[in-house]
């Protein structure tokens, strides 16, 4: 073929080998480092944020792997324009990979070419012939013929971007896919320009040619991992409105004072919090409640589902109505605690929860209370607290047919009940029994919250030893969310 010019610009130098040869090692040395912490982002996939990190690991590296073998043959230069096999015209597929490259290298899938517009001829590289997947035997294909490998719905912008360039001198920049005799679809990317006779006119084109099938195919997964990572959060987002609507709907504000019953001896002053997760996803099962009963008992639990999510706080609005109409209905509170078990045995979807529900009656200032796996009532009387010592209980839905005790205790005037959840002592299902012992984050807590008697005897008001609680375990930054339910026996009538 004879010399030509470039349509728009001379021939540039060639880079140094040793500026080549420093990009290598830059780009191998950036490749080690984002493969190191690809390497510990590996999970199981089940989170939308690390599947959408890991797609975009993936495509970085593969990116980089890209760059590294196109420098590699920037460094050794150009395979030669040839139409026949070095070893004698067998199919690319079959032929080996030059020495030191790995299987499946992408030196594999960049590939040249050049069609001379004068003599209707056309020269392909070896590597053109393995992307498309022909024997290097057979001829290489003229501009008329390469649309017969490209699928029909990409062949007009082909057509668009090889006219643009024969008849307007534009470069050409642009992807098609191509069909491969084996069946297989590939995705071409494909740069060139028109090279300019003496004369002025377009003699020939040139182009290279590179198989971006799994670049494509990447950036496709990183894609869908974005869009399913935003759908998984906004989803995430509604799920918790309204699961903090449904809270915020069932329990009682437990800001105000509360007295029930609101008249006779032995009043219940009551004062509650709900005391949120340090995350904000968090909204677990949590509930507490006090309720005055027709007989003139007041009912007073403290539960706590375990798990997090609308679905967990639609089963705590389930047990919580439960609990209110068994209670209504006169179940004492060990028989309650059974009818609770069962019905979480009986529930779709297995879950595990635990209580602790009492029954007040003011004119004898008796309390009768029964738990299933939950920490004990602490009660606070002249200046001292104690843990109340628990009957038989397991954890609600653990196993069917569980039996609940239940105990009395005569509470005094002027006495304090603490009721909570979990949640407030870390690491804690139940406080030790009578004679065992108890080390620890839990132990600690329970010690701190004991230590709490002098100021709840000085205290004002039932709501200003619940902002004592706050004060010492914090409204905020938890690792899981706690109810605390405060009440204290009334010294004189209420009128």
């Amino acid at each position: 073929m004879p010399s030509h010019v470039s349509a728009d610009r001379p021939a540039a130098q060639p880079p140094g080998r040793g500026s080549v040869e420093a990009l290598i090692s830059q780009t191998r040395r950036l490749k080690g480092d984002v493969d190191a912490v690809r390497r510990d982002t590996r999970s199981d996939g089940s989170d939308p944020q690390e599947r959408w990190q890991r797609a975009l690991y993936d495509l970085a590296l593969h990116q980089l792997n890209d760059l590294d073998e196109h420098l590699a043959q920037l460094r050794d230069g150009p395979a030669p324009l040839s139409a026949a096999a070095d070893d004698g015209g067998s199919p690319a597929e079959l032929r080996p990979e030059p020495a030191g490259v790995p299987h499946g290298s992408l030196l594999s899938r960049v590939g040249s070419a050049e069609w001379n517009l004068l003599t209707d001829e056309a020269g392909w590289s070896g590597e053109l012939y393995q992307i498309l997947g022909r024997d290097p035997a057979t001829p290489a294909l003229t501009l008329d013929e390469l649309p017969s490998l490209v699928l029909d719905e990409d062949r007009p912008g082909l057509t668009a971007m090889v006219t643009d360039c024969l008849v307007d001198a534009r470069p050409i920049d642009g992807e098609f896919r191509v069909v491969r005799p084996d069946g297989r679809v590939r995705t071409v990317h494909m740069m060139g320009e028109p090279v300019l006779g003496g004369d002025g006119s377009t003699a020939s084109m040139w182009a290279v040619l590179r198989d971006v099938s799994e670049l494509r195919r990447s950036q496709r997964t990183v894609r869908e991992s974005r869009d399913s990572l935003q759908l998984h959060r906004r989803q995430t987002r509604a799920e918790q409105r309204l699961a903090v609507e449904l809270q915020e709907a069932v329990l009682p504000s437990g800001r105000g004072a509360l007295r029930l019953p609101h008249r006779g001896p032995g009043t219940l002053e009551l004062a509650a919090r709900h005391l949120p997760s340090g995350n904000d996803t968090l909204l677990g099962g949590g509930w507490y409640d006090a309720l005055e009963l027709s007989d003139g008992d007041t009912l007073l639990s403290v539960g706590d589902l375990t798990g997090h999510g609308v679905g967990v706080t639609s089963g705590m609005t389930m047990l919580l109505g439960a609990v209110r109409g068994m209670a209504m209905a006169g179940a004492q509170p060990g028989h309650l605690m059974s009818l609770l078990n069962q019905l979480l045995d009986a529930t779709v979807q297995p879950a595990l929860g635990s209580a602790v529900c009492c029954r007040y009656r003011p004119a004898t200032r008796t309390l009768t209370w029964a738990q299933a796996g939950h920490p004990a009532p602490l009660l606070y009387r002249d200046g001292t607290g104690c843990v109340l010592s628990a009957p038989d209980g397991v954890l609600l839905g653990a196993t069917s047919g569980a039996g609940y005790g239940q105990v009395e205790v005569t509470l005094e005037p002027g006495d304090l009940l603490l009721l909570h959840t979990d949640g407030l002592v870390p690491g804690r299902w139940g406080y030790p029994r009578s004679g065992e012992t108890e080390s620890g984050e839990g132990a600690d807590s329970l010690d701190c919250l004991l230590g709490l008697a002098p100021r709840f005897g000085t205290a004002g008001t039932a709501q200003d030893c619940v902002r004592a609680v706050v004060e010492e375990f914090g409204e905020n930054g938890r690792e899981d969310a706690a109810c605390v339910l405060i009440a204290r026996v009334s010294a004189q009538v209420s009128e």
